[in-house]
């Protein structure tokens, strides 16, 4: 199924999401205070999180076995952090990760969802 471990594909899926968010933001506003704003809005594991649960009924059987795992890796979860939330935003950043990867073509199909669903204000 896939060529590198779980935690590997998030920390990807977490430079990918970020710059998806980045690219976005630049074309709305020139301002920096709200560049960051909009940024940090949607490049945090609340927002993360909640992709998740957005895709979760789009998702087939391997990319729900995928998002499964990396929500039971063993991870450092600061104490700041709620753990569930934690977990399902690594694992949200695991399917970015590995659909940048791996299969380019449904990383298009989830990200033009998502783009009109929640980025088209």
């Amino acid at each position: 199924m896939e060529s590198m471990n779980l935690r590997n594909y998030a920390h990807i899926g977490d430079a990918v999401w970020e710059l998806f968010v980045r690219k976005y933001t630049v074309y709305k506003t020139q301002n920096l205070k709200l560049l960051h704003k909009i940024t940090t809005e949607r490049v945090n594991l609340v927002y993360q999180a909640e992709m998740l649960d957005f895709l979760e009924p789009m998702l087939d059987e391997q990319e729900q076995d995928l998002a499964r795992r990396a929500r039971n890796c063993k991870i450092p979860v600061g104490r700041r952090n709620n753990q569930f939330e934690y977990r399902k935003s690594t694992a949200f950043e695991a399917l970015v990760g590995y659909w940048y990867l791996e299969k380019p073509e449904r990383y298009e199909e989830i990200i033009s969802i998502i783009k009109e669903k929640f980025f088209s204000e």
